[in-house]
């Protein structure tokens, strides 16, 4: 595998940064179903095809509020509070229970106020020697992605680990990078702790992909790039990007590339507000199995990864940065995700046309429909046994690449020819109708481009027959 600088990576670093050796300290700072209302499939991933063209996949994973999950956030039980009398009928053990969560939120905070004073020490003094490495290790990843904002909370009471002096709590930490005022990103992990005046965290597990409702996914995303893995970033104008410090090197050509497909992706916010900040992650092959939960298969390219707060990181897989004009189509395409998806994925398997079919639109960046790179799959597709329809067009995960490319080009030409008849305005508030407001489309084509869908429905399938001839 192939982690030399390709050509065009060697571009001069952000203000301030050393070519070819991009770290925090030098880069600039920016200016910056459920069940019951629909489902969407945990993994969207990009693939790559077995001739020239890449065609767009996206992983979108549901980082609803990881709370929710469990019971009592701490507002419920008044963590930080003055201790109180308890009640002559309340039960000791919930009185013992909320007292320990008072000191372990005393020192979750000196933890946070050490983490954004620039403390190592103090932000591993919390925990218990065997802790402590693992926390000096996340604090300085933590440090070069240039957190903002950390707030640790206890989730719900603490109970008994089995052993006197020593309590489970689930602790929910919100965080922020770059930006000061950002929407925080929330994550939840079960720890243990033995108490004292000054309790002391006795382990500190990675974060872990919620469980499946009914097949489907409904909470965070498993293990962050932070959480295992020591860090290189730089940070532009729009876009901050992180890799591990072996490709250091290829940071700033990564950078360059990415702030290029940011203002792409900004024209993409269907609600006029792009996101304060684009993360992306470039994986190498043992981060690439380890990230955001793994199990990404051979063909994966990128992905966009809901982590809640509003924010999606997009990750890289290995190699991508080789591929020149076909790395900017991936960029923009994961961009446009993060740009245009809400922080709640509770759309169904229906609206998933029109997700990819905007993603696919943004990464051919206005190119003419006859130089559209997934053209020939999508042709032999179409002519093949495609029934016309946009509702059922997810393709199977096992389905094969060149099957794939297809079903992506026909969400891309649907897509295109709403643009190219109704303009990107009513487009886009056809998606957010759709996406954001859960709406069919059967309930929502009369209002906004004054047709039935049934109508406009032919429409697509005509525009996309006569394109692929």
């Amino acid at each position: 595998m192939n982690h030399g600088g390709p050509a065009g990576d060697d571009q001069p670093a952000p203000t301030g940064a050393a070519p070819n050796e991009p770290t925090a300290e030098t880069a600039r700072s920016p200016e910056v179903e459920t069940p019951a209302a629909g489902t969407v499939p945990q993994r969207r991933r990009r693939r790559w095809p077995l001739w020239a063209a890449v065609v767009a996949v996206v992983l979108t994973l549901s980082a609803g509020v990881p709370v929710a999950l469990l019971t009592g956030r701490v507002s419920d039980v008044e963590v930080g509070e003055p201790a109180t009398a308890a009640s002559p009928t309340e039960n000791p053990t919930t009185v013992a229970a909320r007292q320990v969560a008072e000191r372990i939120t005393a020192q979750l905070d000196k933890q946070a106020a050490a983490l954004l004073g620039g403390d190592r020490s103090g932000f591993a003094a919390i925990a218990s020697p065997t802790v402590r490495p693992d926390l000096r290790r996340r604090f300085d990843a933590l440090k070069a992605l240039r957190v903002t904002h950390w707030q640790g909370r206890p989730s719900g009471l603490p109970t008994s680990a089995g052993r006197a002096g020593e309590w489970r709590v689930p602790i929910e930490f919100q965080y922020c990078f770059v930006v000061p005022a950002c929407q925080p990103s929330p994550m939840v992990v079960e720890t243990r702790w033995r108490d004292g005046a000054e309790p002391r965290l006795l382990t500190l597990p990675k974060s872990k992909s919620s469980a499946y409702v009914n097949g489907r996914f409904n909470g965070q995303p498993g293990v962050l790039p932070w959480e295992v893995s020591k860090l290189a970033v730089l940070v532009g104008k729009r876009v901050m990007v992180a890799s591990t410090p072996a490709h250091r090197n290829r940071l700033p050509g990564l950078l360059k590339r990415a702030e290029a497909a940011a203002k792409v992706a900004d024209t993409y916010a269907v609600t006029g507000t792009p996101p304060d900040l684009y993360r992306v992650f470039y994986a190498g092959p043992k981060e690439w199995d380890r990230w955001y939960g793994g199990d990404q298969p051979e063909w994966g390219a990128g992905y966009a990864v809901n982590v809640g707060g509003g924010h999606h990181e997009v990750v890289l897989a290995p190699e991508t940065l080789g591929y020149g004009p076909v790395l900017d189509e991936l960029l923009r395409h994961e961009l446009a995700h993060a740009a245009s998806l809400p922080d709640k994925n509770y759309w169904d398997d229906s609206a998933w046309w029109l997700i990819e079919g905007l993603a696919e639109y943004a990464g051919a960046d206005g190119q003419p429909v006859a130089r559209y790179e997934g053209l020939v799959p999508t042709r032999r597709l179409v002519k093949g046994d495609w029934d016309g329809k946009l509702d059922k067009l997810l393709p199977a995960g096992d389905a094969p690449d060149e099957q794939v490319a297809g079903h992506y080009g026909i969400a891309y030409l649907a897509f295109r020819h709403l643009v190219d008849r109704f303009g990107e305005e009513r487009a886009f508030a056809f998606f957010k109708a759709v996406v954001y407001d859960l709406r069919l489309p059967a309930q929502t084509t009369e209002e906004i481009f004054g047709e039935s869908w049934a109508s406009l429905r032919k429409e697509c399938v005509a525009y996309i027959r006569k394109a692929v001839r």
